[in-house]
């Protein structure tokens, strides 16, 4: 089972794919960052100014320019839609298993790396980033070819480090000089502990310092030309201010990726501890090469948590990169237990796994009983992965209660697969709660040439990408604020009393979009009635002027 390589990358291949891309376009952007992803390239083919990033047409410089740039170049091929928005992050999460499976070949084997590489691609949080359109699976993928291609050049040939280079090039032009930091960390401290000084003569390979260079420096040269306040902004604030205060709002506890890992890993949480005690070197006086490929890998894991625990912005999707170690350390395990029956280990982790997995799946289905607004609409979405949960518990125990340990890890990865696949229809119901695509066709349906579009005290970053156009933004700025700041916006970004002189009283027709249950008496000036023309979950629709077509 599992031991011959070109079935296991045809079984791959084919399983992953239906996976991570059928459907993928079949709900709308999620609010905000796949609203924001999207419509940055968007705006990039219209201005056709692929150097300086815009949101909302005004400069947007949290992150570097390389995800902009694949979404563009999908959107050119494929069209400006969901499924072209969200195909570079489902691609590069594919391509990351595909890689996590190469190295774990590499390290342990036909049958650990394909046991590797289904615990990752069947792991709750490394499927639902790679289904979204934001920079952390294509930041994991880079990280993950770059130390990949660390771990070959040092074990087979030095032509692998220009991976190693080209890996962290471009996880500098996706998400800034964490890119460089995380893998060059792993890489430096396992150069440390194992004491395998010549590594680093080895690493510092010139073929491959030329291709960083040549890849990672033309863009931010070009951008500091061009916006002689990028620099500033970029790499002070963006970087060692995000990092080392609360300025974003993002703070959680040093402990706040554990839970996160615990659920993230699901179903697979309970035979992690096993593993990473599995993998701890045997002895650091005299390592073997299974004990320094063992190192790495917890390395790998732990410079990365402990670098974004104790990060002062926390977000659910950091903690990526860290899956494929955990992958690999989790099907050597698997590997290694799975002939020997009722392992005492084995049974460990099922029964930690069971720990996990019931307490969440009793509560996922009850929380659609308790929660009075989406309950009933949440429930048709949760009760499948629910029942997938439960029934992987159950089958994994009566085969290791039956001593069969092989036909055990088989069910595990056939209800990982159920579990993932019925997880994707969860994406339906944030569609309904997260996207501006309804409140988008309800604009759509009412508006005429020339309006004005505008919205109050809050921003749908999927809104200039499904109109095609400018938004004006009321008492908000929120992550614009700098953008908004340069030039003259004082057309764009206005408060109330701004927005009823400058809009809302005039000759102009304004369709004005506001928060469900928000209160329209603050629009009634200068003897305006506002008209409520359409209503969408959680947002209303309303003019300041007639509509010849109602």
């Amino acid at each position: 089972m599992f031991t011959s390589h070109k079935k296991n990358i045809l079984f791959l291949l084919i399983l992953t794919s239906i996976l991570y891309m059928v459907a993928l376009g079949g709900h709308g952007l999620l609010d905000p960052d796949e609203g924001r992803y999207s419509e940055i390239p968007r705006e990039m083919i219209e201005s056709g100014d692929y150097i300086t990033p815009r949101l909302n047409y005004v400069a947007y410089f949290e992150k570097p320019v390389l995800h902009y740039w694949l979404t563009a170049l999908s959107f050119k091929v494929m069209g400006q839609n969901e499924f072209a928005a969200r195909f570079w992050p489902a691609v590069l999460a594919l391509a990351g298993i595909f890689v996590t499976y190469w190295l774990a070949n590499r390290m342990n084997g036909p049958r650990a790396a394909f046991l590797s590489a289904w615990v990752l691609a069947t792991s709750l949080v490394y499927f639902a980033i790679g289904q979204i359109n934001i920079t952390d699976m294509p930041l994991s993928f880079f990280i993950t070819l770059s130390l990949a291609g660390f771990w070959m050049g040092h074990r087979r040939d030095r032509r692998f480090y220009l991976l190693f280079y080209l890996g962290m090039a471009l996880a500098t032009l996706t998400k800034g000089l964490i890119g460089i930091v995380l893998p060059a960390g792993v890489a430096f401290w396992w150069i440390v502990l194992t004491r395998k000084w010549n590594v680093i003569r080895e690493a510092l390979y010139l073929p491959g310092i030329a291709v960083f260079f040549l890849t990672a420096t033309p863009w931010f040269v070009l951008v500091c030309l061009e916006n002689p306040d990028f620099f500033d902004f970029f790499f002070i604030q963006e970087h060692f201010l995000r990092y080392t205060t609360k300025m974003h709002g993002r703070f959680e506890p040093w402990w706040w990726f554990i839970p996160i890992l615990i659920v993230g890993a699901i179903p697979w949480t309970g035979f992690l501890p096993g593993a990473i005690s599995d993998a701890l070197p045997s002895s650091m006086a005299r390592p073997t090469h299974q004990d320094r490929s063992n190192l790495f890998l917890l390395l790998w894991f732990a410079v990365i948590f402990l670098f974004f625990s104790l990060s002062s912005s926390k977000l659910v999707p950091y903690i990526i990169p860290v899956m494929p170690p955990l992958a690999i350390m989790a099907g050597s395990f698997l590997d290694y237990h799975m002939d020997r029956g009722k392992s005492r280990a084995l049974g460990m982790g099922l029964l930690l796994n069971s720990l996990i997995l019931v307490p969440f799946g009793v509560a996922a289905a009850a929380y659609p009983f308790l929660d009075e607004r989406y309950g009933k609409v949440l429930l048709p979405f949760v009760a499948p992965v629910v029942a997938v949960l439960l029934l992987l518990v159950v089958l994994s125990w009566v085969y290791y209660a039956r001593g069969e340990s092989r036909k055990m890890v088989l069910a595990l990865c056939i209800f990982a697969f159920l579990n993932i696949a019925t997880f994707k229809n969860v994406f339906g119901f944030y569609d309904r709660i997260m996207s501006a695509r309804d409140i988008s066709s309800a604009i759509r349906e009412h508006s005429l040439p020339g309006d004005v579009i505008a919205q109050y005290r809050e921003y749908d970053q999927g809104l200039p990408f499904y109109l095609k156009q400018r938004i004006v933004l009321i008492d908000w700025l929120g992550e614009l604020e700098f953008g908004a700041n340069r030039g003259d916006q004082s057309d764009w970004f206005l408060n109330t009393e701004g927005f009823l002189q400058r809009y809302w009283v005039s000759d102009e027709r304004v369709l004005l979009v506001l928060r469900e249950g928000t209160s329209t008496e603050f629009l009634e000036t200068n003897g305006i009635t506002p008209r409520v023309i359409a209503e969408t979950p959680g947002k209303i629709l309303v003019t300041n002027r007639g509509d010849e077509r109602d």
